[in-house]
């Protein structure tokens, strides 16, 4: 076990990340320890890394811990939780736009990713049209009934696993026919290589939704989650999403939801950083716990 300390360039609140994860039953978030243990598969090799918070919000350090290989792990860990980049320059960005007040409440929170581009996958179309407590719980029950659990930390399935499935396994834990369908279409699409999903990083977000749309099962809110939660693309603005449409309706003091025009015209000052105002929007009707 190696261990290794890592300095972030300010503002970062990771204890922010961490309440934000701990909602999902599936991550293992130490509150009070401020770490979470990461699963992480390098070579289909799984390994448990642990990402402890040892400084603030305004000097902002870590400890890592791992068995397996240190630049690889650390350089992944860098990116899930986008470690890298220079949120001063986005917050400087949105102080002089009309989400200032959000930007300076919330401010420190970076675009974090899901861990594993499959899992992003895989979520984003499980949890297309349910109510976010249920999305939660079918997620945990296809995890635990085919993804593996080391030193208590939960694994996503492999495609291979999820491939070789019938959708009647899938049912058996209230998946929906063409949910069942889907996910287990898409894992055959990436064990056949159809679907490359390593090669999603090196696509501009066009060519990436021309390659993801004609898949049955992904539609363009998908493709969007993919791009943001996935693949960390920082100008993403999902206009169809109740959340951020609400968000913009509390902030703006308006009588009804945003129309398309009304959210184009507010979101014009926000360019490049699209997805920092999304996220900051959902953040800004979000209970913290």
């Amino acid at each position: 076990m190696w261990e290794k300390q890592l300095v972030v360039e300010p503002p970062y609140h990771f204890d922010q990340v961490l309440r934000r994860l701990s909602s999902d039953p599936l991550k293992a978030v130490n509150l009070n320890r401020r770490e979470i243990k990461v699963p992480m598969r390098l070579n289909q090799k799984p390994y448990v890394v642990v990402v402890q918070a040892t400084g603030t919000k305004e000097a902002p350090t870590f400890r890592v811990q791992a068995n397996g290989p240190e630049e690889p792990i650390i350089s992944e860990v860098k990116r899930i939780f986008g470690m890298e980049h220079q949120l001063h320059v986005v917050h400087h960005h949105f102080s002089q736009t009309n989400l200032a007040s959000i930007f300076e409440r919330h401010i420190g929170t970076p675009l974090m990713l899901d861990f594993h581009l499959y899992h992003c996958l895989m979520k984003c179309i499980i949890h297309q049209q349910l109510n976010l407590a249920f999305a939660y719980e079918l997620t945990k029950r296809f995890v635990h009934s085919y993804g593996e659990q080391i030193e208590g930390v939960w694994f996503d399935p492999l495609p291979e696993t999820i491939a070789s499935l019938e959708t009647d396994d899938l049912r058996k834990l209230q998946f929906s026919q063409r949910k069942a369908e889907y996910v287990i279409d898409v894992s055959k699409r990436i064990v056949s290589g159809s679907l490359d999903l390593e090669e999603l990083h090196d696509l501009t977000d066009i060519e990436i939704e021309e390659r993801l749309l004609p898949i049955r099962g992904i539609g363009p809110w998908t493709v969007q989650n993919v791009l943001m939660n996935g693949l960390g693309r920082p100008n993403l603005f999902p206009m169809a999403d109740i959340g951020i449409q609400n968000a913009i309706k509390r902030h703006f003091d308006l009588p009804e939801k945003p129309t398309k025009e009304e959210m184009a015209a507010l979101s014009k000052e926000w360019t490049p950083y699209l997805s920092y105002a999304s996220l900051y929007l959902w953040r800004s009707i979000e209970t913290d716990k």
